[in-house]
This record gives structure tokens, sequence and C-alpha cells, in this order.
């Protein structure tokens, strides 16, 4: 029943989407797709055809099954007895918790549930161009935001910036930019000289290899670096625009190397190399729960909002968990491990309810305190300036009115081959990893990575309403509207300025007090200026001109009355003009029983709590210097080994 329910819902999407797309085509085709000025993307100045139209349709209904066939994979939800006993209660079906509970149903005799707040997910969250459009649902985002600040986030509505976290099976790994990145060796060789035995480079690399299956041909060959026989397969988008190209070109003309960033060496060009299979998503419950949704030893029971860990107070151990499903309250116990895999606002909130955090914080809640322990704290966050777009002579660039136009070719080769810019992630496309100290540099950790955008951020449809700017801004960026070009964000990788999370009622529904302190550390401006002006650079290179490629230079309010590109400039505009690169990590920090600022030891396990874990990016004591989606499903392999290793 719930099925077809489903597929009635995606069904009606989908024509709704091909009603408006109809519609854009009675509209605009005379001022905006006339056959004589249009320079696309193809290369071609005869594909507007009608017949597109006809595959379009036909390809609709084709996704339409195949989105049938997805429900089929999934595991049944199921609603646990009061107090029925498993050995093991995952909480949270995301990028952690469909590894760990996939990977511990692996032992026949092991009995798991995995509770999730969100529902299945559907064919169109696998469109990697759609993810825009995913983050403005009500149904699988969070939706947080943080506190307002007159210190950043000055250019969105209330001066809060928009924090978007999955509530779906599969959690952010089917809301993000499929961006897969690892780091570097020196991030977890950190990790371990801060007293994290077992987590350097070393030690962890076997289980980047172990959840990866390489599809970009030419990387195949590097036994050393990478995996072929992981459920986590990563590849090229099968489609790059013209100026993805000039990008790399860009790169060469600077001095800097092609490089795999997840091989030897991280300085350099590259395309992206994605969480993306056969031109569609590929999210942790399509990589681990697919596969299995037979296996009889696993449950999953969905839409199930967790309220709190139950603890023994006479032991200090975890023995169950509290949550609420459509309405009635349930109780389920945990005869091995509770393992908390809620995400880095989900995991702190949770442990606070459950009596393990800030004592004077917790105590002025009216929650008892088990455990005074400094969850919440090192709160970190890859921060972005989005404010850099250039405008180009030709239209050459992804814009929605093209895309959703089904005159156009491109929905339907996305709809019927899996091929074309809707296997672009977000119109995401490449990327630069590079050292603001030492630009000749071409080894050792970046501090500024450059993500290239094959659209222009100023004049997108959708990109204003996700980070939630305000109307001032929303006006400055429409200038643009019906402008082609291009996006370069410099993301600041290794963040000195530490934020936190707190509660703000002892109530699970409540969400939670978030201040992520961007810039607070000055270190951390003058990183993000000299990225900004190397993305500039950039942008000067013969590569980027031979499209004319302008910088649309907005001086925005609030920073009118400062000197063109002096500090004090880009300062006013990075704290003005920024966004989350939705990266947040660090607040259950782990470290060794004797750190204080530590919440979790090298297991993962809550320290003087038994039976309790965490694993997902809370547990980084330093984010790592990338996006840090494939690093968590590395840290739920490690810690599927350790807990089978301890457990027999």
């Amino acid at each position: 029943m719930l099925s077809k329910v489903l597929s009635h819902k995606v069904n009606k999407i989908l024509i709704h989407l091909f009603n408006i797309a109809i519609i854009i085509v009675s509209i605009q085709s005379d001022r905006q797709f006339s056959p004589k000025r249009y320079s696309n993307l193809y290369g071609d100045e005869n594909i507007l055809n009608l017949s597109n139209i006809l595959e379009t349709k036909f390809g609709i209904l084709n996704l339409l099954e195949k989105g049938q066939h997805y429900l089929n994979q999934e595991i049944p939800d199921m609603t646990p007895e009061y107090e029925d006993v498993y050995d093991f209660v995952v909480i949270g079906a995301g990028t952690a918790g469909a590894t760990i509970a996939a990977r511990l149903s692996e032992i026949p005799q092991v009995k798991i549930l995995l509770i999730e707040a969100g529902s299945n997910e559907n064919i169109l969250m696998d469109i990697p161009l759609a993810v825009p459009l995913l983050q403005l649902s009500n149904d699988i985002n969070w939706k947080y935001r943080t506190k307002p600040s007159n210190r950043y986030c000055l250019g969105m509505d209330n001066n809060s910036c928009n924090w978007p976290r999955g509530k779906v099976m599969g959690g952010s790994s089917v809301l993000n930019y499929m961006i897969a990145t690892r780091g570097g060796a020196e991030d977890y060789d950190r990790w371990a000289e801060m007293g994290n035995e077992g987590w350097a480079y070393k030690d962890i690399l076997k289980y980047f290899k172990k959840l990866e299956t390489i599809d970009i041909p030419e990387l195949q060959s590097d036994i050393i670096y990478h995996g072929t026989k992981g459920p986590v397969h990563i590849s090229y988008p099968s489609f790059h625009t013209p100026l993805a190209e000039a990008f790399l070109k860009a790169g060469k003309e600077l001095k800097y190397p092609l490089v795999d960033y997840n091989g030897k060496d991280m300085i350099g060009f590259s395309y992206l190399q994605c969480t993306i299979m056969n031109g569609t998503r590929m999210s942790s419950n399509k990589a681990y729960l697919y596969p299995i949704h037979n296996r009889k030893n696993l449950h999953v029971t969905r839409h199930s909002m967790v309220r709190k860990v139950l603890i023994d107070r006479r032991t200090n151990r975890a023995i169950g968990v509290e949550f609420i499903k459509y309405g009635r309250v349930i109780s389920v116990l945990a005869s091995k491990e509770v393992i908390l895999c809620a995400g880095a606002i989900g995991s702190p909130q949770l442990l606070m309810l459950s009596g393990i955090g800030p004592a004077e914080h917790l105590t002025k809640l009216g929650i008892d305190v088990i455990r005074n322990a400094p969850v919440g704290e090192n709160l970190m966050d890859h921060v972005l300036y989005s404010g850099l777009t250039w405008i180009i002579n030709a239209s050459i660039s992804i814009k929605m009115h093209d895309m959703l136009n089904p005159v156009h070719p491109y929905l339907a080769d996305f709809l019927t081959k899996k091929t074309g810019p809707f296997t672009i992630p977000g119109a995401a496309e490449a990327l630069a990893f590079i050292n603001t100290k030492d630009l000749k540099k071409r080894t050792g950790l970046p501090d500024i990575e450059l993500v290239f955008i094959g659209t222009g951020f100023k004049g997108d449809l959708i990109i204003p309403i996700v980070m939630g700017l305000n109307t001032q801004m929303k006006q400055i960026w429409n200038k643009y509207l019906y402008k082609y070009g291009w996006t370069l964000m410099p993301m600041l990788l290794r963040p000195k300025s530490r934020g936190r999370i707190r509660l703000l009622a002892n109530d699970v529904n409540v969400k939670p007090e978030i201040v992520p302190n961007y810039f607070d550390d000055m270190e951390d401006v003058k990183t993000m200026i000299a990225g900004i002006k190397a993305a500039i650079k950039i942008g000067q290179t013969k590569a980027m001109q031979m499209f004319d490629s302008q910088l649309s230079n907005d001086t925005i309010p609030g920073c009118e009355n400062y000197n063109y590109d002096s500090f004090a400039y880009w300062d006013c505009m990075i704290r003005t003009v920024i966004s989350t690169s939705f990266h947040y990590s660090g607040t259950c920090k782990m470290g060794s029983k004797k750190d204080p600022t530590a919440v979790v030891d090298p297991k993962l396990k809550v320290i003087d709590i038994q039976g309790l874990r965490v694993a997902d990016a809370s547990i980084m004591p330093d984010i790592v210097s990338g996006h840090p989606n494939i690093p968590v499903y590395m840290i739920a392999e490690k810690l599927a080994d350790m807990i089978k290793e301890e457990w027999g």
C-alpha cells in the first residue's frame, strides 16, 4: 500500500515538472530559445527538436517504472513491540548508520534494529543535477538554521544561515553534492598524534579501499589507493560543460598538475570524483541496504523519532532507546550496544537529552546529568564564499530553464540514456586544491578548495532560496537572471574557528541552537581572502578568457564604504555572502580518555558509559581537508570491524 502511495506521489511530481517545462517552452521560446541564436552545451545548432518532447514523455514513464523497482529494493518497514530486544540498535540510517547496520547484519546470529526518522528514497532524489531542489523539501531535510549573528550570515534572512541535513533513508548522502574526497594522509596522521591510536592514514587506508568501487578507468590500476569491489561506486559525471574543460586548462596554465586527489597528492586540479553510478546518485541506502533488503536479521523502522538513549544509572550502561512512531512511544532494548549515527547535530542533541553533556547546561533544562562531558563543543564546518560569478558571452553554462525545456535533448537524454548535463551533481563539475601559504607547493595539505560550478550562482532561480538570501541580496543577484556564467567557490578547508551546539529545551522536537562562529579566528579570514584572490587569477587566465569571462563585481549592502579589493572589503564580503558546505563535524570529539575535550575514545565508545558508541562526522577531532561523506563511510566501516572483533 505504501509503495503505491509513494509511486503515485512521484508520478504527480513528474507530471507537474513536465507541465512546467511545456509552459517554459510556450512563454520563452520566442525570446530565449531561437535556434539561430542558441549556441548550446552540445555544440550543435540544430538540437531544438519536437521529437525531444516525445522522448522526454517516454523517459518519464520509464522513470516511474524504475521508481517502483527502487521501492521494491527497500527493506520493509516494521514497528517493534514495546521492549523488543535486539543485539544492536543503530540510530540514524544515514551514511554511517546504513553502513554499520549492513556490515553487522553479515553475522547471521546477530539481530539489528535500524531507526530512521525519515522515509524512503525515491527516484527523483537520484537525479544529480536536482540537488538544490532536494534541499527545498520539508519532507527529507531537517532544515536547521544557525543562531542569528552580527558577524557572519549577514546577507541571509534574519542573519541566519540555512544548514540542510538529510531526513531520509541514506541521510545526507541523499541531499549532498556527491563529491567524493578523502582528505589528506596528514589529516589522519594528525588524529593519531592527538591520541587516537589506530586512526593514522596507514591504518584506515584499507577502509577507504574496502568501501569503494572506482569506476574511473584510468584509476582502476592504482590498487595502492583504490578499491574495485566495494559497495560505493565512484565515477566522473558522464558530461562536462566546455567551461569545466577550460577550468582544467586554466590549472595547467597556472602550472598545476591534474591530480587524483584521492591518491598520493591532493594539490592540483581535477574533475569531480562523485558517488554516482550509471549517471545516478549512489546513496548509502542504495550502496549498503538495497543489496540486502531480504536479510532477515536486519529490521528497519522508519518515521521513528528517537527521544533519548535509555541508560541504567546503577551501571552507567546504555540499555536501549526510546522513540516515537505515529504518536506511539516505543522503547526497545539493546543486549550489546546502542550505536548513535545521527550526525554532528543529531548525535550531540540526543546525548544531551540522554543526560550526557555539559552539566550546568543540562541542569538548567531539568535534565538529570549522567555524565558531565563537552558534548556539542568543537563544532567545525567548511564555509564557502558564494559571491564569485563570472558572466560569459555564450550560452554554454547550465541554466535551469534550458535544462527543463523538453524541446532541448537534455532531459530526454537523462531519462532515456542517463547521459548529459543532468548527470552533473548540482552543476558542480571540478575542483582545485591549493595551498595559499605557498602557491608553488604541490605536496602536503591544501588550505583552500576551489569548487567549480558550471552555472552562475548569481542569476540562478533556486540557489538564493536554498542559501536563504535576504530580499536585498536576491534583488542584486536577480540582475543576472538571463545571463550565462560560471561560479568558483573558495572553501576554507582547515578552519581554526570553533562553534558549538546547545539544547534550547528538554524536547527532541525543539531544534538545537547552532552557533558556528564562522571567522571567529582572523587567520580564517586571511586564508579565505587568499582563496578569493587565487580564484580571481583563474578567471584571468587565457583559458577562461576564451569565453570573455567577466567577474560580476557587486558591492553589497554594508560593504559600500570599503575600498574595492582591500582587506576590509573582502572581510565584509565573506561575512555577508557565505554558505555552509554541509560539513558539520567535531561535536562528539574522539580522543584519549585523558583528554578533557573528548567525548568518545578511539574505539568510538562514549567515555565512562558502557554499551554506547557514536559513529559519524561528530567524532572527528579535526575536520578533514575535503568533503567528509567518504570519510564517514570509512569511520563506519572501521567501527563495524572493531565491533565484530570485540564481540567475536
